[in-house]
């Protein structure tokens, strides 16, 4: 079964490079939280010589990928405190 088609509520197209940039409707944003507070995660390598270090997405418009994260994490880690959060509203902040 596919999934449904998002409604698209902006789009701008640039008329040099044809890219289109469009602003998706979504039910809500999914984040993964740990011991229900949320978390950055950072991953580098532990090898002395090499100093770049990635920050890793933890929140997501698709519950899928925030569901997938957390049992990799639980797993990884071998706990039980990597969990999903619904974010449907929050504070807005200028």
């Amino acid at each position: 079964m596919s999934r449904p088609k998002p409604k698209v509520l902006l789009e701008n197209i640039n008329k040099k490079t044809f890219k289109s940039d469009q602003i998706l409707e979504a039910d809500a944003i999914w984040a993964v939280f740990y011991k229900g507070q949320p978390f950055n995660l950072k991953s580098q390598n532990s090898l002395g010589g090499y100093a770049g270090s990635k920050y890793k997405k933890v929140s997501f418009s698709n519950p899928g990928h925030a569901h997938n994260l957390s049992k990799k994490l639980n797993t990884m880690f071998g706990v039980k405190d990597f969990g999903v959060v619904k974010l449907t509203q929050g504070e807005s902040i200028e």
